[in-house]
């Protein structure tokens, strides 16, 4: 099955709560995946709490976003 994101809320830092379509349900810490020209802008807490679910996953307005097998596999 294709991990989809159905929740997503934010908890503090860098760290969201994830539900996924198959129940799975966790924590990430993504202060560590904040790399490259694309993550820059989400180094501004501000701007990492304006995320939202977009197709399978969660996104920001300037097209950043997680791979959904990837954030699964790092829940905790």
């Amino acid at each position: 099955m294709f991990p989809h994101i159905t929740e997503a809320k934010y908890i503090d830092g860098y760290k969201l709560w994830l539900k996924f379509n198959d129940g799975t349900e966790g924590r990430i810490d993504l202060s560590s995946e904040l790399y490259g020209e694309i993550f820059e802008p989400l180094k501004d807490i501000n701007y990492f709490r304006q995320f939202s679910i977009q197709g399978n996953t969660v996104a920001w307005e300037n097209g950043a976003d997680f791979a959904p097998e990837f954030l699964r596999e790092h829940i905790t």
